[in-house]
């Protein structure tokens, strides 16, 4: 059977890091609906300023792009709209960048109300400056989706001056700002009145795919769906756990990956203050993954810049029973309090509940009893 997804090479500048982040990069695309047929990687300190990598390997890339019949080219980075326009006009088909790839996933994943405007306002912030550099995007290609009309895919009619675009663009924004502020209020009216009913509360943060959403399930009980794909939860969901005596309140929340593009920061800031204003953030790890050390610090830098880095935090190892000893092994020296378990086999998660139970009590929240 034939595969009609939009086909896509990736292109990346190499560092440390690169084959960790370009194998990401390509998950990142499929999810997104695209077929990767291709990897080109320069090796160079930083990239080009007018085409993000150099003249010889651009040849390259408008070969590679004409072999395969590419639909798009992916940069590994963000790139200015001057090198979106050089390079693609190089390339002869679309050029997105990775924070653009990654708007696109929240896009299509967004379900409730608040996570819509959420996502469009983090595509208009991206935009804003790139009108003259995203002529055509991966809507185009059919890898692309759009939210509210208002995304990675504006453009308008051609007669429609720029300066026109921007002010209707500043406009919308500013409506979903005030949209979104009005549904953070009224989550922060809800969290008082779990405050004045003395809910104690755990948020679940962690790298995507970590199985945050698979662990709920397993700690309430519940059963929601979920995905092997990036970014399959967007939108929190709250549910409650019983130990004993105790009852408290578990929070899935967005999750992180490198270089998250600061425009979706902003725009979940509200969203993201559940593990500002959590009694316990319980951090995920894929044990499972080759750069499990380097997810951890991802998340902690996005909890400081989002002001939770003070909130105690339960780090639990998922996937033992998939993860290599060795790589588990090394987990553990550098995270010895960090505690094993399995969220698809049910492994250590009793454990795990009787340990977020027993630090709420020793944090001195007072517990809901259940009702006799």
């Amino acid at each position: 059977m034939q595969d009609d997804s939009p086909k896509a090479v990736l292109v990346g500048v190499a560092s440390d890091r690169s084959e960790i982040s370009l194998r990401e990069l390509e998950r990142l695309a499929e999810t997104d609906g695209l077929t990767v047929v291709s990897t080109l990687v320069q090796a160079r300190e930083h990239p080009d300023p007018a085409t993000y990598v150099g003249a010889g390997k651009v040849r390259e890339l408008a070969e590679t792009v004409e072999r395969h019949r590419a639909d798009v080219v992916i940069a590994d980075g963000e790139l200015s709209p001057g090198q979106v326009r050089n390079l693609s006009r190089r390339v002869g088909v679309p050029v997105v960048d990775r924070a653009a790839l990654i708007l696109d996933i929240f896009g299509e994943h967004a379900r409730s109300s608040e996570g819509r405007l959420q996502v469009e306002l983090a595509q208009i912030a991206y935009q804003l400056p790139r009108l003259r550099g995203v002529g055509r995007s991966l809507s185009r290609v059919g890898g692309g989706r759009v939210v509210g009309g208002a995304g990675m895919g504006v453009r308008g009619p051609g007669e429609m001056r720029l300066e026109i675009q921007r002010r209707r663009l500043r406009r919308r924004a500013a409506g979903l700002r005030e949209q979104v502020a009005e549904l953070g209020r009224r989550r922060e009216r809800t969290q008082r009145r779990r405050t004045q009913n003395r809910v104690p509360s755990v948020a679940i943060t962690g790298y995507t795919n970590a199985g945050k959403s698979a662990l709920l399930n397993r700690l309430a009980g519940a059963h929601t769906a979920t995905e092997d794909v990036l970014f399959a939860t967007l939108d929190p969901l709250v549910r409650r756990v019983t130990d004993g005596d105790l009852t408290f309140t578990v929070t899935d929340t967005v999750g992180f990956v490198r270089h998250l593009p600061h425009q979706l920061v902003d725009a979940f800031r509200s969203t993201l203050e559940e593990i500002t204003r959590a009694d316990v953030a319980l951090q995920v790890v894929d044990a499972s993954a080759p750069d499990a050390l380097g997810q951890i610090a991802t998340v902690h830098e996005v909890l400081r810049e989002i002001g939770a880095a003070e909130v105690p935090e339960v780090l639990v190892l998922n996937k033992i029973d998939v993860a290599p000893p060795e790589g588990v092994a090394a987990l553990r020296q550098a995270f010895p309090d960090a505690l094993l378990i399995s969220a698809l086999t049910g492994e250590g998660v009793p454990e795990l509940r009787t340990a977020l139970a027993d630090g709420l009590r020793a944090l001195g929240r007072p517990s809901l009893r259940r009702p006799a």
